[in-house]
């Protein structure tokens, strides 16, 4: 397993293709495990948190202008 320092690092070596295809990724390994299992706990923090993000980034950008 990589340390968080590895992967901020590697996300910060992204371009905006790569970011935008490693979101795409993540979002439907975790939809497919909650497909699989409904009760996937992991799958449903992951989708939760990261639409709590997406929302946060969208009133950050609204304030910005």
């Amino acid at each position: 397993m990589s340390t968080a320092g590895e992967v901020w690092q590697a996300i910060g070596e992204l371009n905006e293709e790569e970011a935008l295809h490693t979101l795409t990724r993540l979002f439907t390994h975790y939809e497919t495990r909650l497909q699989r299992n409904p009760e996937d706990e992991a799958a449903t923090l992951f989708l939760t948190n990261l639409f709590s993000a997406i929302k946060q980034s969208r009133e950050c950008n609204l304030n910005r202008r």
